[in-house]
């Protein structure tokens, strides 16, 4: 596991790179340094998990199989919190998607025009597109790919979580293979990690405001 930029095109997110992992880090970068070759004027940001500059930094910090021991936090800490943070940073009020109903799983029956539960709106105008539509777009349109998806992936994640599919597959069926996963969590609800942690600093919030007020009541007396 290491804390890489993403890059599963044709249904990656555009204008930042968030801080999944692959295996293939050569693939990525390669593919990163293609695209901005090929859309001079598209600046990509990227953000890795927080006080994680390498692979070393987030396994001294996590565990070596991170995944493994905790995979909602780890999916929060690599995934989750990186965008929300360049959501945050970037003051991003909407985005644009990659991703298509017919991608199966959870996207089956995904709407163009979605609203998370932190208000930010995604725009999916590919919704409807097939895997051979967004082929022909890439060829005619001579659109950089990630070198991985003429070795059999149709969706690049993690490289313990990611293999290449059958024609006969579903496009994501090498994601999570033989689990009830479909999603890494950046597209999910909040996850019960998320939940906690923001329960925790509301707490605190309150405990602040509570201290605060009890101050002004006893200088007042």
């Amino acid at each position: 596991m290491s804390p890489r930029p993403r890059s599963n095109s044709p249904e990656a997110e555009s204008g930042y790179a968030s801080g999944c992992s692959t295996e293939s880090l050569a693939d990525t970068l390669d593919l990163v340094q293609r695209v901005e070759r090929r859309y001079p004027d598209l600046k990509i940001h990227t953000f890795k998990p927080e006080h994680c500059e390498t692979t070393q930094d987030f396994e001294q910090k996590f565990g070596e199989r991170f995944w493994e021991t905790d995979e909602e936090r780890y999916d929060y800490v690599a995934k989750v919190e990186p965008a929300q943070r360049a959501y945050r940073e970037l003051d991003v009020k909407a985005v644009l998607t990659g991703r298509r109903k017919t991608q199966g799983g959870k996207r089956g029956d995904l709407d163009i025009v979605e609203i998370d539960d932190q208000g930010l709106i995604k725009v999916n105008p590919l919704a409807n597109w097939s895997f051979k539509q967004v082929q022909a777009y890439i060829k005619d349109n001579d659109v950089p790919t990630n070198d991985l998806l003429d070795q059999g992936y149709r969706s690049v994640g993690d490289w313990h979580s990611t293999q290449p599919v059958t024609d006969s597959e579903d496009e994501r069926a090498g994601r999570w293979k033989g689990r009830q996963k479909t999603e890494c969590g950046i597209h999910n609800k909040k996850s019960r990690y998320a939940i906690f942690l923001q329960e925790q600093e509301e707490k605190r919030q309150q405990e602040l405001s509570d201290a605060i007020t009890n101050g002004l009541k006893i200088e007042a007396a």
